[in-house]
């Protein structure tokens, strides 16, 4: 397989949980896979590996994708190998304040704000020529149901994913024109990630009984989610949200 005859999509912070996930899943429906990582590289390596022990294409590359250089070299090695990017999952998390806001600093808060909404502009930024000349694309941003749905000492992420969530929508209508779709992927409490590691069995007990289908959403659970938008059957649904959650919240 080259990158004549198949998609590319990057997958940014793809060295673990629903990142990797993703990233195995979309290399089985034959699309080439950009693992991206910013320190994990022994498992992003071990992503690549089950990829291509499965039959896939994959490579893991080092950037942070707050800044542009990074970005640049890493799109210039991609492009030397498969050509340009046809599919952006943005899944990368930038870190932020557990708190409350009455102990949050505003360089708690804002920090992340910018952080955030850097790394979505500068990597949809670097990946839009490709996605424009060619007339299709697929832009795919990983949000958070606390973005609608406030919990205790979250508002740092809350607010930021808000804000990514309406980026997408405006890039939505803007890039709708160019044959590029723009959605957002917005789990509820998902199990087997970093943040699930933040709550005790008290609060995920409580998640659960809050969840109509009786568990928390798996990385893979998000992944189908993802792995939809991204396809070609996806031809008709752009500016939207997929709420993975089990029913814990319904809009």
């Amino acid at each position: 397989m080259t990158g004549a005859t198949s998609r590319v999509a990057l997958v940014t912070g793809a060295s673990s949980g629903i990142g990797a996930e993703t990233a195995r899943l979309l290399a089985t429906r034959g699309i080439a896979v950009v693992v991206n990582y910013l320190h994990s590289g022994p498992a992003a390596a071990q992503v690549v590996a089950d990829i291509e022990a499965a039959g896939g294409q994959a490579m893991a590359v080092q950037a942070d994708v707050r800044d542009p250089a990074a970005v640049e070299t890493m799109l210039e090695r991609v492009s030397a190998a498969w050509g340009g990017i046809d599919v952006l999952v943005h899944n990368a998390l930038t870190p932020y304040a557990i708190k409350s806001f009455q102990d949050m600093t505003w360089e708690e808060l804002g920090g992340k704000l910018d952080d955030e909404m850097r790394a979505a502009f500068v990597v949809t930024k670097a990946v839009l020529p490709t996605m424009k000349e060619q007339g299709w694309g697929r832009l795919i941003y990983l949000g958070t149901g606390l973005s609608r749905r406030p919990r205790e000492e979250m508002i740092a992420l809350g607010t930021a994913k808000a804000a990514l969530t309406q980026f997408a929508r405006y890039l939505a209508q803007e890039l709708g024109p160019d044959g590029i779709t723009v959605n957002v992927v917005e789990p509820g409490p998902v199990a087997e990630t970093k943040i699930s590691a933040v709550l005790d069995e008290g609060q995920t007990q409580r998640q659960v009984a809050a969840t109509p289908l009786g568990r928390l959403a798996r990385p893979a659970d998000v992944a189908q989610a993802v792995a939809f938008y991204a396809s070609e059957d996806n031809a008709f649904m752009t500016g939207t949200t997929a709420a993975v959650n089990g029913g814990m919240s319904m809009y």
